[in-house]
């Protein structure tokens, strides 16, 4: 069983920044990618960011340049910094965790990120 937990949401000014963070815990493998996708109202998830367990990152084109994830292996846990923030950035983001070869897939319950003035 692998559990994600993610914090680190909030209600932040345009212009703001914010820090995401997930845990992930049970039977994690050592081959990996954890990652960031979100869902705004009325619209599909999309890919925020991914880093896989030997750190090569993939970013949606939205938040490129003003984002960074990074991960600390040894804590099973991925961080999403995100500055510049606008209300496009609105949100309900998602912790990802694609586990192992043949991949299984798991899903956090989301944290809320609201740009706001």
């Amino acid at each position: 069983q692998v559990q994600l937990v993610e914090s680190g949401g909030g209600l932040v000014q345009p212009g703001g920044s914010l820090r995401l963070s997930c845990a992930a815990s049970g039977s994690i493998f050592s081959i990996n990618t954890m990652g960031w996708y979100r869902q705004a109202p009325g619209k599909q998830r999309e890919l925020v960011a991914t880093i896989t367990h030997i750190g090569y990152t993939n970013y949606a084109g939205s938040v490129k340049g003003r984002s960074t994830i990074s991960r600390d292996n040894a804590k099973n846990t991925v961080y999403l910094q995100m500055n510049s923030l606008n209300p496009e950035d609105t949100a309900v983001y998602f912790c990802n965790l694609k586990n192992g070869f043949p991949v299984y897939e798991y899903w956090g319950q989301g944290t809320q990120v609201t740009v706001s003035s």
